[in-house]
């Protein structure tokens, strides 16, 4: 992923907004925001015919240096390619990426009513740890998360 692509990027992640299932974020933030919040690597952009048709990347969980191997990941994919593999793709490509980077824990919380986003993270390689009740506000309703766990194997 390039900062080029990032309009591209933020449109495929508004469209996640907009879902209410993606994320507690109620808008996308502009690329310095964006781009401060998430690692230098494990960006990764999916093209089909030089379109971003989808994004994963991973932010890091604490500014503690205990936790230096852990990250949370953020997979978006556009509308009309959900459901073909990209996601898929997506992730292994971060799981690589993040274990060649050492990290040896990934994270993600997701709304239990994402059930495909549950789905695709099971199917790479993830657990579910821990179901969070009332996490956090979206529009003035308290949601709930399921945190999802991967351990690398290799660490």
């Amino acid at each position: 992923m390039q900062p080029t692509h990032f309009g591209e990027v933020k449109r495929i992640y508004e469209e996640g907004i907009k879902t209410r299932n993606a994320t507690f974020e109620t808008s996308c933030p502009g690329w310095e925001n964006w781009n401060n919040a998430h690692l230098p690597h494990g960006r990764w952009i999916a093209l089909l015919k030089s379109k971003v048709v989808g994004w994963a990347a991973l932010s890091s969980v604490s500014d503690c240096c205990v936790y230096e191997g852990v990250a949370e990941v953020s997979v978006y994919i556009g509308t009309e390619f959900r459901g073909k593999g990209v996601g898929k793709a997506l992730m292994q490509k971060l799981v690589e990426s993040s274990e060649e980077n050492g990290f040896w824990t990934l994270h993600s919380a997701t709304f239990p009513e994402n059930i495909e986003s549950i789905a695709l993270h099971k199917s790479c390689g993830f657990r579910e740890i821990c179901y969070r009740e009332r996490i956090g506000q979206l529009d003035g309703v308290w949601r709930d998360t399921v945190l999802m766990e991967r351990r690398s194997p290799k660490f």
